[in-house]
């Protein structure tokens, strides 16, 4: 220690660390940026002793291996250009339950015009049915749609890179548009339908209820082509259908009818006549079995039987499934397809409207974690159990059943014989004899569809032209 008043010695610095900076460069990116890696190859094969710290502090400053933020730039709204499409994914509440959405929306950016749909799905096909019905509606395009890098246009690459599937490009063409990817990062390049999304969430959702898929598209479509397009922009308080009007010399005139987006399919002719398709099933005409072509439109189906006539059917909504449909006036056979799925809801409202608990035990079983791989099938033979006992018992069955968690038809059963053993039960009398029909256990248990009486007719006529024949 020095003592005190005695000067301080004079420090000197040794000189800084030079080292190449392209050499550390290189070994960086031959390290892919693990820079313990880049210090030990530094120090060793190359023969420089040099710290970890200040190593990591010159690749630092020196911005090596760090991604450099660009400005963005800003394109202008030129009439007719450019339109923008994207989707974006939400949950609504629909019909009374919670269901995921993908709400897919097309944007002009001159005239801020808009078109949105909501599908459950999303894929190639439904893309190019959107932008079909979305054009057509407007009855002109932009000269490019920008869209992301979403593999349902883009075959493969990025941005300027970006390689468009052949069969995208060719639906392009046909409406005379080029497709465009923004780059990588950047999707701002596509704000106007990114700000379409904001608008939706916070100008169309709130304190709007929807009774089933078709009502909330025919909301959206109110919404976005009659209310918002008569509206006032926010900032620029021009309307967007009158900039439409004025953009309508810039943009593509579409052809007076563009042939719809289809897809083939090939499916299976049972031997009660059926196919099915998109868990519905559709009688086919002729007498053939096996394979056929089935051609896919946004709103209906094409069936080419090999020994008859094409017939058309009209997709029935959304939710509709295990339904058998026929054309108007005509008699088929009255057994369906044996992969066709009963129907249960029917049963399940009868036990909703039972009791409180009722409600409770169904809400617990068609959750995810009650393990019950067939639903369906659970909820009819619960149904059928309940015709089996007195009120006061089932309902004291399911009481015990929702506590423990029973999952089991048989188990809720041996709950049932418990309770008997315990208590006394009340069974209510056996109504007198009379028309049965007109009994409500009859009538609640009548789900079977009947025989058409022209099926009967049809057989009679048919042994009385073989007893004519043989005669």
């Amino acid at each position: 220690m020095l003592a005190a008043g005695a000067e301080q010695p004079e420090r000197h610095r040794n000189d800084k660390k030079m080292i190449d900076l392209d050499l550390v460069q290189t070994v960086y990116a031959r390290c892919n940026g693990y820079m313990q890696r880049v210090h030990e190859i530094l120090t060793e094969e190359s023969g420089i002793e040099i710290g970890y710290s200040t190593l990591t502090r010159i690749i630092r400053r020196n911005g090596i291996g760090q991604k450099t933020n660009k400005r963005c730039y800003q394109v202008p709204d030129m009439p007719g250009e450019e339109m923008q499409h994207d989707t974006s994914p939400h949950k609504l509440k629909i019909g009374g339950n919670t269901m995921p959405v993908i709400c897919s929306g097309l944007y002009l950016r001159y005239s801020k015009m808009r078109y949105i749909r909501f599908y459950p799905n999303f894929n190639r096909f439904k893309m190019k049915s959107f932008l079909n019905e979305a054009l057509t509606h407007w009855g002109y395009t932009a000269e490019t749609c920008v869209i992301d890098n979403t593999n349902l246009a883009v075959l493969y690459g990025t941005g300027a890179d970006a390689v468009f599937h052949p069969e995208m490009t060719a639906f392009a063409k046909r409406y005379g548009f080029e497709w465009l990817a923004h780059e990588k990062g950047h999707a701002n390049r596509k704000a106007g339908t990114e700000r379409n999304f904001w608008t939706v969430e916070t100008n169309f959702f709130p304190g709007r209820t929807f009774e089933n898929l078709e009502d909330l598209n025919r909301q959206a479509f109110e919404w976005a082509t009659v209310r918002y397009a008569h509206r006032p922009l926010s900032k620029s308080r021009l309307i967007p259908i009158s900039l439409f009007e004025t953009e309508k010399p810039c943009l593509i005139k579409l052809p007076p009818y563009i042939e719809a987006p289809a897809q083939s399919h090939e499916r299976n002719i049972d031997r009660y006549g059926y196919i099915t398709f998109n868990a519905n099933h559709y009688w086919t005409p002729g007498k053939a079995v096996g394979k056929i072509s089935v051609i896919e439109y946004p709103d209906k189906i094409r069936i080419f039987p090999k020994d008859a006539e094409p017939l058309e059917y009209t997709l029935p909504a959304w939710g509709v499934k295990q339904f058998k449909f026929k054309p108007d006036g005509v008699n088929i056979n009255p057994y369906g397809p044996n992969n066709i799925k009963k129907p249960y809801h029917e049963e399940e409202k009868r036990l909703r409207d039972m009791d409180e608990i009722c409600r409770e035990y169904l809400d617990f079983i068609k959750a995810t974690e009650s393990g019950i791989r067939q639903k369906p099938k659970y909820i009819r033979e619960l149904y059928l159990i309940s015709k089996k006992m007195a009120k006061p018992l089932f309902i004291a069955t399911v009481t015990r059943a929702l506590k423990y968690r029973v999952t089991n038809i048989a188990a809720m059963s041996r709950i049932s014989r418990q309770l008997m053993n315990k208590e006394l039960w009340v069974f209510p009398d056996i109504p007198d004899p009379g028309d049965y029909k007109n009994r409500q256990s009859y009538q609640e248990g009548r789900f079977s569809s009947e025989v058409e009486p022209e099926y009967y007719q049809n057989l009679l006529e048919q042994q009385n032209d073989r007893e004519n024949e043989n005669a």
